[in-house]
Parts: structure tokens; sequence; C-alpha cells
């Protein structure tokens, strides 16, 4: 049995990434009767962060707990990693001491290097390109709140970044339509449109992409490693600010998700982040935490 790794949503079947999802409904509902399971004693997770972090830590490393395992944290800036030693090196040595390990960094290549030469499963916890463990949380967010996303519309509003990306490859798993609205020149990577070039459109008015929507996401305009761009990126995603007005265009039951941290007054405003009716955004960062769970307990009954 070959080792599976979580570098992006595609690295799973559509059959497989439903069954993570299902999973972690049902891990959710055990943790809130309070029952547990321990799969993962004596299993150690590396957990290796070149970003900062709240959700990603906290929810990695309480899942390792919960489920019976430990979680190492390894930043740069404390270990080898920080000195040049190669990261096909560290791959070989770190996989052979885990069960486990998460990467949280900037290019994607790092990643795929690592999973090359890792002899256990790898997980994507960020990268510049995609953002895979999130999209599990928003879909588990979904299903819980409105059941199946298949067919439904889904509306981008903001930046063409890593979560748009991993939105897009969510809809060619979850057959759902992609509407994706950013200004020109802040536009996903075209070869991850083309490739899902019968589920996504890209629009420049916020209004064509949430009319009619069943589910609308945004994030931050200035990502982290973006700071620099702060001011320019502020002028050219005027009128992106996702509030109940811009709600309106949406289906009735329309919900909204936000991966957090959230910029009230920039890209979503602070009364629709905290209308329950709507916003969703508290479950889907809670759902990190079984989403993640699903998915380390899949890649390690599927791996050697």
């Amino acid at each position: 049995m070959a080792v599976r790794h979580f570098l992006t949503l595609l690295d799973l079947s559509k059959e497989e990434l439903r069954a993570v999802i299902h999973r972690a409904i049902e891990l959710k509902a055990l943790r809130n009767q309070g029952i547990t399971i321990e799969p993962f004693r004596n299993k150690v997770l590396g957990m290796i962060f070149e970003k900062a972090s709240t959700r990603t830590r906290v929810s990695f490393e309480a899942g390792m707990a919960q489920m019976g395992g430990h979680a190492l944290f390894l930043s740069p800036r404390d270990t080898q990693l920080g000195r040049g030693e190669p990261i096909e090196d560290s791959a070989r040595v770190i996989s052979r001491m885990v069960d486990m390990v998460m990467i949280r960094t900037f290019g994607h290549d790092i990643l795929e290097r690592f999973a090359e030469f890792s002899k256990v499963p790898v997980i994507n916890a960020l990268s510049d390109s995609y953002h895979p463990c999130q999209l599990l949380a928003d879909l588990q967010t979904y299903v819980e709140h409105r059941g199946s996303p298949e067919g439904k519309v889904v509306a981008w509003v903001g930046d063409g970044n890593n979560m748009c990306s991993s939105y897009i490859s969510a809809a060619r798993q979850f057959d759902f339509e992609l509407r994706i609205a950013c200004p020109e020149g802040y536009d996903p990577d075209p070869a991850v449109v083309a490739a899902a070039s019968d589920r996504v459109t890209i629009v420049r008015k916020p209004q064509d992409a949430v009319r009619g929507a069943d589910w609308v996401a945004t994030d931050v305009w200035a990502s982290m490693g973006q700071e620099d761009e702060q001011r320019i990126r502020m002028k050219a995603f005027e009128g992106f600010l996702v509030d109940h007005e811009l709600m309106s265009h949406a289906n009735r039951d329309a919900v909204f998700m936000h991966c957090l941290p959230a910029h009230r007054g920039e890209e979503v405003s602070g009364e629709l982040l905290e209308d329950e009716k709507i916003s969703v955004v508290w479950d889907e960062a809670e759902n990190r935490l079984h989403a993640q769970k699903a998915l380390m307990e899949f890649l390690l009954e599927h791996s050697n």
C-alpha cells in the first residue's frame, strides 16, 4: 500500500472526500456526546510551521490529543530547517521518527518535495497555492447546515488566492458551480481555472457572482506575506465588501463563510459576520478540528 498524501483536494477521490466529510460529522457528534476514541494512541504528528497560525496549530494539536496521539511543534527558528538543511534531508529524517507530518509553508513546491521523500503521509496545512484543510471544514459546514453542495451555486468574492484555488478544486470534486468575483490583476491561477472550466466563471462585479448563490465566501484582501501590498490592495478591492446588501442578491437561505481571521469593515462587514442567521464562520472554524481528525484517520488507514 502506497503512502497517501493530502497536498490538494485532488489527492483524494470524490468518494473518499465524501467519506472524510461524513466521518468528520460523526467525530464531531461523538465529541459532543463525551465519547472518547483513541485510534491515534502511540502515534505522533510532526507539525512544521513556516507561517504563523492560530486555528491550524490548535486544531491539529487538539485533534491529536483527543484521539490519543501526540503532536510536535517544529519551527524553522528552533530547528535545522531554518539553517538551510535541504528539505529532502529533513523529509527523510523526520518521517522516520513520526507517523504523519503537516506543513504550513509558503511555496507549494516545498510540500511536494517533502512528500516525495517522506515515508509517512504529508498534509498541506496551507501553502501559497492551496489550503485544502480549510475546504474540508467549509464543506463539512455546508453539509451540516444545508446538505449536499452538489448542484449548488457558490460565489467567491475577493482575491484569487490559495483559498480561491482550493474552492476551484472543491467545485471539481463536489460538482457545484463556482463564480469568482475578483478585480483585474487578482485572478486565480489560469491553469487551475482551465482544469475546471466547465464549472468556474470569473466576473468583475461581486453582484454578478452572488446573484442566486447558495453559498458566499471571502478572505482577507492581503494575506500573510502581502502586508507591503496592503494599501494597493485596499484600493484594488474597493466595492468587494461582503455585507447584507450584497448577500441580498443571493438565495434567501444562502450561507456566508470566511476562513478567518476577518478584517471587519474591509472584506466583510461586522454586522454580517455576527449575523448567525447567515454567517456560519464559527462552525466553520470549529470544523477544522473534526475535518482534520477524519483526514488523519483516513491517511493512516490507507498508508503503510
